[in-house]
């Protein structure tokens, strides 16, 4: 797959002048005030998967009006609290499949909430969360429900449901709501940086090649859906680009970063046809926090794949690490006499490999 975007030093370089609504934090307020005022209890229902190492509980958190989000919860079995905690969003068309079939971050002994996100689930795994909204004349997908207002686009509807069941996690008894981190891959992505920027006190996001940022160059350059539902709405509705982008302003991944405090681990690849690397950039130079990238130069929206989660896993690692107290000052410094890390060793390889081009070093 050739490079079709910008190549890595123009991204690098790149710092968008993108068009942000006057009132942004207002609209988001809003709707989180008047979702929370809905909703109620969340819901966790114990599951028999057949694993001995992972505990799993079926999920059911009120989301945007306190209409149902089903989930899953797994937990390393066995495992002493309050845990650090990954909640995940899924990618575009994916719903939260099967209970036993993502246990990774549970594996490496954190907690696990993954979001099943409303009226998807066609892809590659199905869903139980029904988008009940009443729209018409819409291009088949998502990015044009409810094209003419932000009150009433779809992602208004999922952001929601996101912060939600982000704070559902963190109250929960098993977690520890400082190491809480925030991830997911393409629409998961932009739904991360939506979360990062809408809850504060998070340990950290994992964007991945994500979706939704600098919608308006993504309608006008990706070469494969979903921005080009945004060009085939367009196409026929000529005279409501301004409309459009106007809602779509509200959702746009570049525009809410800038609010994100929490550390970031990005993923980024070069040969992305899907998110095109320009508008991911656009979110990544725009994060408010401290931030870290990985670029994977020679990759379309795969991105890193199982390179990229080791990289997640290091990331983790430091972050949800529990808290230690603090050693008096005259105790001897473990680390004086520790064997020396390896190469091999994850934590004490460079944060840069060769899949990662040395001008991000």
């Amino acid at each position: 797959m050739p490079l079709t975007d910008l190549t890595l030093a123009e991204c690098l370089a790149l710092r968008p002048d993108l068009d942000e609504p006057a009132d942004l934090d207002t609209f988001w307020d809003r709707t989180l005030t008047q979702a929370r005022a809905a909703g109620g209890p969340a819901r966790f229902t114990p599951v028999d998967t057949g694993l001995t190492q992972v505990t799993t509980y079926d999920v059911t958190v009120p989301g945007f009006a306190g209409e149902p989000v089903r989930g899953w919860l797994h937990l390393p079995a066995g495992a002493d609290g309050p845990l650090g905690c990954v909640v995940e969003f899924l990618g575009y068309g994916r719903g939260r499949g099967l209970a036993h079939e993502q246990v990774l971050w549970a594996n490496a002994g954190h907690a696990h909430f993954i979001m099943d996100t409303r009226g998807q689930g066609w892809s590659t795994a199905g869903g139980d969360t029904p988008d009940t909204a009443d729209v018409v004349g819409t291009v088949p997908g998502f990015l044009t429900r409810g094209a003419e207002s932000p009150h009433e686009h779809y992602y208004r509807r999922v952001f929601t449901d996101a912060v939600l069941f982000t704070e559902a996690a963190r109250a929960h008894p098993a977690i520890d709501p400082a190491r809480t981190v925030v991830t997911g891959v393409s629409q998961g992505g932009g739904i991360t940086l939506a979360v990062a920027a809408l809850v504060p006190g998070l340990a950290g996001a994992m964007p991945d090649v994500p979706f939704l940022c600098d919608i308006r160059r993504g309608a006008l350059i990706a070469g494969a859906p979903p921005y080009t539902e945004i060009a085939e709405y367009l196409r026929l509705h000529r005279d409501r680009a301004g409309t459009v982008f106007s809602t779509l302003s509200y959702f746009d991944g570049a525009l809410l970063a800038s609010r994100a405090t929490a550390p970031a681990l990005f993923s980024i690849a070069m040969m992305d046809e899907v998110c095109p690397p320009s508008t991911s950039f656009a979110a990544y130079h725009r994060y408010g926090g401290d931030k870290d990238l990985r670029v994977y130069e020679f990759n379309g929206h795969e991105g890193g794949g199982g390179h990229h989660r080791r990289e997640q896993l290091a990331w983790l690692r430091e972050r949800l690490a529990p808290h230690r107290p603090t050693a008096p000052a005259d105790a001897p410094d473990p680390a004086a006499s520790a064997a020396p890390m390896t190469p091999a060793d994850p934590v004490g390889s460079t944060a840069l490999s060769a899949l990662h081009d040395p001008q991000l070093a």
